[in-house]
């Protein structure tokens, strides 16, 4: 299995032969995970990222095009992939929205600025409200939880153009309500 390409190990593992796959892992783990580990920072993380990736080439093996890159390089791409959206799943411990829009007052800020951040943080959640349920949520993991529109779709169980169109288009209704506000 030694002197194989990386293609013919590739095959091997789009093929299912246990074989092929074991030595397709065994060449490939230590970039896989050194990689992983490089982004994420965690060895615990980093072998649940390289276990993913590496069930992830062999789903996509046969999409695999040599004439694109190497192998390597292509599961190397699929590890990074997987890193980062690790990172993001790790980012979702949910956080007050005042803090992350700036909208909650320091304790030894001067008494008027507290007030404008309380008359401000009171307008965002009177706009907020004021959208429909599904686009108040698609708002709010997007916004505020930094989920892409893809992730949406896929928590709410909707296509990913719905989760875009709810979106911008809760954005949208956002943003005219506090143009109204403004203008009076």
């Amino acid at each position: 299995m030694r002197s194989l390409s990386d293609e013919s190990l590739l095959a091997g593992l789009a093929s299912s032969d246990p074989d092929g796959s074991a030595a397709f892992v065994r060449r490939f783990q230590g970039r896989v995970f050194g990689l992983a580990v490089t982004i994420v920072g965690d060895p615990n993380m980093a072998e649940e990222v390289a276990q993913e990736s590496f069930t992830r080439a062999w789903r996509h093996a046969a999409t695999f095009d040599p004439t694109r890159g190497r192998v390597l390089t292509w599961l190397l791409a699929i590890t990074r992939n997987v890193a980062l959206d690790a990172l993001r799943m790790r980012r979702q411990t949910p956080v007050d929205p005042d803090l992350l829009i700036g909208l909650r007052a320091d304790s030894r800020s001067e008494p008027e600025a507290q007030g404008v951040l309380t008359d401000e943080s009171q307008r965002v959640r009177l706009a907020l409200g004021g959208l429909p349920e599904e686009q108040r949520r698609a708002v709010l993991m997007s916004a505020f939880y930094g989920r892409t529109a893809r992730e949406i779709g896929d928590i709410e169980g909707i296509p990913l153009g719905t989760a875009k169109t709810r979106i911008r288009t809760g954005l949208q209704k956002l943003r005219e309500a506090f143009e109204v506000t403004n203008d009076r």
